[in-house]
């Protein structure tokens, strides 16, 4: 993959993150997503863009893997991508507590460890 894909491909991630916390930023509690149709809005649009970031990830992982393991190991990016695959063939079973729970608990790690590997490419 030549470097100004993997560029745009962290990039995409990055702004994935950016706009995944500006819509759960009123989200208090994982029922805020199941009382009202905004709220449901919201767990769609942050699950899909859960989605393109575990995408994005598997594309990376595909092709720039040494890339991703110098920010964390195999089992860190594994989860991530299992989480992509879960939402795209399981998304009947999508379940706001554990949407919340990753933009609550995980995002965070994410776009710093992302972000490291922004700063390999520079």
């Amino acid at each position: 993959m030549d470097k100004s894909t993997t560029i745009e491909l962290i990039d995409f991630i990055l702004e994935s993150i950016r706009l995944i916390n500006r819509r759960f930023k009123s989200i208090k509690s994982n029922d805020d997503f199941l009382d009202s149709d905004e709220g449901l809005d919201k767990l769609d649009a942050i699950s899909m863009r859960i989605q393109a970031i575990g995408e994005a990830l598997k594309n990376l992982d595909k092709r720039e893997r040494e890339l991703l393991l110098k920010v964390a190991d195999k089992n860190y990016w594994s989860r991530i991508i299992k989480t992509r695959d879960f939402i795209s063939h399981h998304y009947v079973d999508i379940d706001a507590e554990t949407v919340f729970d990753i933009c609550s608990n995980e995002l965070q790690e994410l776009e710093i460890k992302v972000g490291e590997i922004r700063g390999y490419l520079k």
